[in-house]
């Protein structure tokens, strides 16, 4: 299993913790990774509001890069903002020639082309279907038994482009969770939105959105997340969030390939696990013990 890389600028900064893990657990299950040279930001969500034309032309320009590497159709991508963008480009550009012809009159300018022969995919899209639970089954060695999982999906791997799984009924993280022993907790949120960037322009409503999740989650374990973004709201504003609603909403906050990383035995260090800011001290006494 080989794949093109693109880790997206959350991943070298304050989700540095989802990077890591993604590359220790990847190597683990037997997956290669290779970084897309020279790749730059995706645009993230800021491009569109300056320049719709930039938006597309910005991941258009990290697919270009990745066509040059030969031999490798798919590129993984963990953070499901990047993914949205690049998604969105090679979707569009297989419908519509003429903005193909504009996006490749942009890259001109550093002599790249677009061509369209890659496939954009989720890291949930590769673990799952890819890797699956089969492979993962035979190195568990840390089953997470009695440990109940929220898995929270968020929207932007799932919607607009239900490749992989149900964006209203999202399942695709549930096997993975069961294979390692633990049990999957039952709950309606995993595909709802935390808010976003609401959390910088709009924190009240960002607030009662990351609420109403971590509401629904007590009496679960662990939330395990696919997003930076939506790692960032939920582990990071639970203190302010029980303040605000008089409720303790403490929670420990994980990516998938942490918490599968972890079941197969992976040390924390090489899981970033000291970076996340949400890890209850229950937790890591129920890590202690398995």
């Amino acid at each position: 299993m080989k794949y093109q890389y693109y880790p997206g600028c959350s991943l070298e900064g304050t989700a540095l913790e989802y990077d890591i893990s993604t590359q220790a657990f990847m190597k683990a299950v037997g997956a290669e990774l290779s970084e897309i040279d020279d790749w730059t930001c995706c645009g993230a969500s800021a491009a569109e509001s300056t320049s719709y034309l930039l938006s597309l032309a910005l991941p258009a320009r990290n697919l270009a890069l990745a066509e040059k590497m030969d031999g490798l159709s798919d590129i993984m991508v963990p953070c499901s903002a990047c993914y949205l963008n690049l998604k969105k480009v090679e979707q569009k550009i297989k419908k519509d020639a003429d903005l193909l012809e504009k996006i490749n009159d942009v890259l001109g300018e550093e002599k790249l082309s677009l061509h369209g022969k890659l496939r954009v995919r989720h890291l949930l899209d590769v673990v799952s279907k890819d890797i699956g639970p089969g492979k993962i089954k035979n190195r568990v060695k840390k089953p997470f038994t009695d440990l109940k999982i929220a898995p929270y999906y968020g929207c932007q791997c799932l919607r607009p482009y239900a490749v992989f799984d149900d964006p209203e009924e999202p399942r695709s993280m549930e096997p993975l969770i069961e294979v390692i022993g633990a049990k999957v907790y039952p709950w309606q949120m995993g595909g709802k939105c935390c808010g976003a960037s609401h959390m910088n322009t709009k924190m009240e409503v960002g607030l009662e959105l990351v609420h109403g999740i971590l509401h629904s989650a007590k009496g679960a374990d662990v939330i395990v997340t696919v997003c930076p973004m939506c790692q960032m709201n939920l582990e990071a504003y639970q203190q302010k969030i029980s303040k605000k609603y008089q409720e303790a909403l403490s929670i420990t906050i994980l990516y998938l390939p942490q918490l599968l990383g972890l079941a197969i035995g992976l040390p924390e260090k090489d899981l970033g696990l000291d970076l996340n800011l949400a890890i209850t001290k229950d937790f890591r006494k129920k890590l202690k013990e398995m």
